[in-house]
Order: structure tokens, then sequence, then C-alpha cells
């Protein structure tokens, strides 16, 4: 594997996770089909992603030095 992403970009990592946490949410009284687990994943997949460019931007707005070529 060459190309490398944050775990948290990962669709596997969070279908694993809520994979793990559905029979817990269960427990709770809440029900996650496996089509709302999927598009759950998708959706904090996205999320992150936008979330991290969010980030990028304002480190790049607040950083003290200036870029170089």
């Amino acid at each position: 594997m060459d190309d490398a992403k944050k775990w948290y970009l990962s669709k596997t990592v969070w279908g694993a996770l809520l994979a793990v946490a559905a029979p817990l949410l269960q427990l709770a009284g809440i029900y996650l089909d496996e089509g709302m687990q999927t598009e759950l994943a998708a959706s904090i997949t996205t999320i992150a992603g936008a979330a991290g460019g969010v980030l990028a931007l304002i480190g790049r707005i607040s950083a003290r030095s200036a870029l170089t070529r």
C-alpha cells in the first residue's frame, strides 16, 4: 500500500466501528440496519474530510510564517 490516508477518513474503519457499535446501540433501543450503517460511515468520512480541510485552512491563516517555494 503506497497510498496513505488518515484513519478517520477510512470508510472501512468507520464501518467496523459502526458494526461494533450497532449491537451496543440495540441494547439502548437504537437499531441500525446494514444500509443505515453504510450511509452513516460514508457521511462520517465526508464530514471528517471537510473538517480536516477547514482545520488546514485555519492553520494556514493563523500561521506565523510565510510559505516559500
